[in-house]
């Protein structure tokens, strides 16, 4: 995403270089929270153990610092039995999809990350609060913004916590855009680009439209999204405008979208436009910051909310508000017309 205001064009343009990178009471809750320690480590359990678990997540939780990878919760056992040995697991940690409940029993495991396609995201995070462990739901939450109202509600009658996997946040080039924005030492950012994309070959859940919700709008144009509004200092956009280009691949892309192109308009007059594709790539980063783990700095902040009782700035509440966005777009879409995005 490039975000430009016209009085400090030239810096804005090396600070915030286009990218779709945006494409971003009591201390503990839950049943066992008397016995905790700010002092111990939380566990965290991986539930759904696809190609980010893998690659993302089980390698950053080798470098957290406040939680560390306690268990798995899988639909095939044989992951499950290949991921104790790998990482030393304990094997009354490892659950599959039919007993997690059992979890509820399990002192070990404190947080469930839910690393599924989006649309099972609300049955497991849902059944995950109800064991009374706390929740991560990676982005997007979910499909549909009455599931993740049904999300909230369930973690909070259950009395703990629910984040979003928004690492983008705790990533220092977004730290520093949302000061900005905060503090507007350069005034509003007013004029804002986002492109992200990559080429999409073969059959797979993220072009299935009951699994995923959508195409690169759910997968892609979500972080468009969350970076504008971040951009933004939290605010949503008022309305949008969209629409679908033509298919290149239409017996490939024959559920969902290949290419949507829309526009965010703000309260205060700033506007966003934004393209996302499975066919073509696009994905520039930030100039001039440090790497770090994301995934790390996230889960370990979390931790940190639980062992501390403050409240995580990825709740449920900016997931929901994204899916709210991307309703709009895919109405805007549909319709031809610009469309209010509810607040």
């Amino acid at each position: 995403m490039t975000i430009l205001n016209n009085s400090r064009r030239d810096f804005l343009r090396q600070l915030l270089l286009g990218t779709g990178a945006l494409a971003t009471g009591i201390n503990l809750w839950g049943k066992d929270s008397a016995e905790k320690s700010k002092d111990r480590k939380l566990g965290v359990a991986l539930l759904g153990l696809g190609r980010y678990s893998s690659n993302e997540l089980a390698p950053a939780l080798q470098q957290t610092k406040q939680c560390y990878l306690a268990g798995v919760i899988t639909g095939h056992p044989e992951k499950g039995e290949q991921w104790a040995a790998k990482y030393n697991l304990n094997k009354k940690n490892i659950y599959n999809y039919d007993n997690l409940e059992q979890i509820a029993h399990n002192p070990d495991i404190d947080i469930v990350y839910v690393v599924t396609p989006p649309a099972l995201h609300p049955e497991f995070a849902i059944r995950v609060a109800k064991a009374g462990k706390h929740v991560i739901s990676e982005k997007p939450m979910a499909t549909s913004v009455e599931d993740c109202t049904r999300m909230i509600a369930a973690c909070k009658k259950a009395k703990v916590k629910l984040a979003i996997g928004y690492r983008l946040h705790y990533d220092l080039y977004h730290k520093e855009m949302m000061r900005l924005a905060k503090e507007q030492d350069f005034g509003p950012f007013m004029k804002m680009t986002g492109d992200r994309g990559f080429i999409f070959g073969q059959r797979a859940w993220r072009i299935d439209k009951k699994l995923a919700g959508g195409g690169p709008m759910m997968d892609l144009g979500i972080y468009i999204i969350h970076g504008a509004c971040m951009a933004a200092n939290g605010v949503a956009p008022v309305s949008v405008t969209a629409h679908e280009e033509p298919k290149l691949k239409p017996e490939l892309f024959n559920e969902v979208e290949e290419t949507m192109r829309w526009t965010m308009d703000f309260p205060n007059g700033a506007k966003c436009e934004a393209i996302t594709s499975y066919n073509h790539s696009a994905d520039r980063g930030p100039l001039s910051f440090p790497a770090i783990n994301q995934q790390a700095a996230h889960m370990d902040d979390f931790a940190d909310c639980i062992l501390t009782g403050r409240d995580t700035s990825v709740p449920g509440e900016l997931g929901r508000r994204d899916i709210q966005i991307i309703t709009a777009i895919y109405e805007a879409a549909r319709t031809g017309k610009p469309v209010k995005v509810k607040a």
